[in-house]
């Protein structure tokens, strides 16, 4: 009788043996950087939020020279260095330094509110159909990678990049985006690193989609291991593309370390929690906790609008007056570029003035 137990035991060790094996062998490979990640600020993520909501303007002259309605409270004083504008792709991104932070910040917008409800039930489709290179196994989405590396954006973003290190030094980098912007982000962080940035390197976005599979979003997080993901309640878009647990090396899968907003009733008292989730990217007690089918969430974060709703697709405004920093490609593509530390004034004279900041 006691042989029959063993062999009971033996039995059902050996299948709990074969169906941990079926997971994902990064796991383990995510576990050990724990200590490595990044530790969230609720201050710094208020700040973050605002550039990351101020990208989405469409008034280019007011966003280059900072006096846009966004551009104010804890990000006053932020000085960008470029700004780009990718019209064929429907792209917008900046560049500059926060005094306050002693930091470059560079800011991805996301989609656009008039495409956003196409956009998202593309998501339910969308495939993993491209291997990220020199990454063994690692697999990610054509459209998210391509957004990024085969645009007018990199190139720009990475020049904008070195000449803020030129005048400030080697300084932090913040890089932060909302939505498809997010995206951006993780794959702009990523190529820095890549291309042997030895700075440190911060990662903060909003509402962002899943972008590869698990060994992605591992060999993601070692070498980018400050990374946080906001999430605001059943905000949609961080549920997709779905993510299918069964089926660890076939699925999208996102890398950590999620931060979800979301509101607590204990019956006689309504508060928000911000909760710092576990280190699987997959965190089955945060936002994957409940159904997410808010498009309304998804374009709120701390209180800010994450959008601009223009109905008219990529409509830019921009001063003829900024003429001399701006650079254009055959397809319109434009940088807004100027020397860091530069005040520009645009006034009420049709002239456009600037000077040298004192330092």
């Amino acid at each position: 009788m006691k042989q029959i137990r063993w062999m009971k035991f033996a039995i059902l060790l050996s299948l709990f043996v074969l169906t941990s094996g079926r997971g994902s062998k990064y796991d383990c490979l995510k576990m050990k950087q724990t200590e490595n990640y990044s530790v969230y600020n609720h201050t710094l993520a208020t700040i973050i939020a605002e550039y990351a909501s101020a990208v989405y303007l469409t008034d280019l002259t007011e966003l280059f020279t900072w006096t846009c309605s966004r551009c104010n409270g804890l990000t006053e004083g932020f000085e960008i260095i470029e700004l780009i504008v990718d019209v064929k792709h429907c792209l917008q991104a900046y560049v500059g330094y926060a005094k306050n932070l002693n930091a470059v910040i560079v800011a991805f917008r996301g989609t656009q509110w008039n495409s956003l409800q196409n956009w998202v039930q593309d998501l339910y489709w969308t495939q993993l159909d491209l291997h990220y290179p020199d990454m063994p196994d690692a697999m990610v989405h054509h459209g998210f990678y391509y957004a990024y590396h085969n645009t007018t954006v990199r190139p720009a973003v990475l020049n904008a990049i070195r000449r803020a290190k030129e005048a400030h030094g080697n300084i932090d980098l913040l890089i932060t985006g909302h939505s498809m912007g997010g995206a951006m982000a993780a794959f702009c962080a990523l190529d820095l690193k890549i291309s042997g940035e030895t700075g440190n390197i911060q990662v903060m976005t909003f509402g962002q989609p899943r972008i590869g599979n698990a060994a992605f979003a591992s060999h993601y997080i070692q070498r980018v291991p400050r990374t946080i993901r906001v999430t605001h309640e059943h905000d949609i878009v961080p549920h997709l593309p779905p993510h299918y647990h069964y089926f660890s090396q076939k699925t999208y899968h996102h890398f950590p370390r999620e931060v979800w907003i979301h509101s607590i009733d204990n019956g006689c008292l309504i508060y928000t929690l911000e909760e710092l989730c576990d280190t699987s990217g997959e965190d089955p007690s945060c936002s994957r906790s409940v159904i997410g089918r808010s498009i309304p969430d998804h374009l709120k974060y701390f209180g800010l609008d994450m959008g601009c709703y223009d109905p008219r697709t990529c409509k830019i405004v921009v001063d003829p007056r900024l003429d001399e920093f701006t650079r254009r490609d055959i397809d319109g593509n434009t940088v807004f570029s100027r020397y860091p530390n530069l005040i520009i004034n645009v006034n009420n004279n049709n002239k456009s003035t600037y000077d040298y900041l004192i330092s």
